[in-house]
């Protein structure tokens, strides 16, 4: 399928197109990921499993939720929803990424509708989802409010949408960019642009404007002693996470 391009930056895909066949690395360029992927996964299972009454600890627990993951590079998210019964669509507007991801997936025994796609064509068509999961996409995207009105669209009523992003200040530039880009190399040099970064409250307006409901929020907080991403009600100071409703 090919992916109309919408809110699509051409230069944000070209850069994870060439990053795709390192998706399950978690030595490579994608290491970050893997490191923040546990946290990521707390919070939304947590969040799926409170919206939607289910419990996590039994088999299955997403049986009968369609999930969908916009921007899913390799599968790192889409997987573990799979895994929870859940009936998975993984979109991304990088046609490099979906093969990867399918053979992943395959090679794991799991059945996942991966698309080659935009949030912007997929509302179009008039998809529908329980739960849209939105991470790390939104400061790669060239009209943040129309995107997330997509995202909007593709919820059924009531439908829980999460969104994480990175903040936009000095402590953000000094981590994200300085650290991560240049010190650790942990993502090619370019990989974001500051600029694009979106604060906690910036977030919650585009969220309102787009129609959502925003209920929650908490920031990745990262521990260079333990080496090991923790989730935090306070520190939003650089990555953050945000759940929001479609109203019924």
């Amino acid at each position: 399928m090919q992916a109309h391009q919408g809110t699509v930056d051409p230069a944000e895909v070209a850069k994870f197109e060439a990053m795709a066949a390192e998706w399950w690395d978690p030595t490579g360029k994608f290491k970050p990921l893997h490191m923040l992927n546990p946290c990521r996964l707390d919070y939304i299972t947590s969040q799926i499993a409170a919206e939607f009454d289910r419990d996590l600890n039994a088999p299955d627990a997403f049986a009968g939720l369609r999930i969908l993951d916009i921007g899913c590079g390799g599968g790192l998210l889409a997987e573990p929803m799979a895994r929870l019964g859940a009936d998975v669509v993984g979109a991304d507007a990088a046609a490099g990424n979906i093969p990867v991801a399918q053979v992943h997936a395959q090679q794991s025994g799991l059945d996942i509708d991966y698309r080659h796609t935009t949030a912007e064509d997929m509302a179009a068509a008039g998809e529908q989802f329980d739960a849209v999961l939105n991470m790390e996409v939104v400061e790669h995207v060239s009209d943040p409010l129309a995107y997330l009105t997509a995202c909007r669209e593709l919820l059924k009523p009531g439908g829980l949408h999460i969104c994480s992003t990175l903040n936009r200040n000095p402590k953000s530039f000094a981590m994200a960019i300085i650290g991560a880009e240049h010190i650790m190399r942990w993502l090619p040099k370019g990989t974001h642009e500051w600029s694009k970064f979106i604060t906690p409250d910036e977030l919650f307006d585009l969220l309102k404007r787009a129609g959502l409901d925003p209920v929650d929020r908490q920031g990745f907080v990262f521990n260079p002693l333990t080496w090991a991403w923790r989730l935090s009600d306070r520190d939003l100071s650089v990555n953050y996470v945000t759940a929001s409703l479609k109203p019924r």
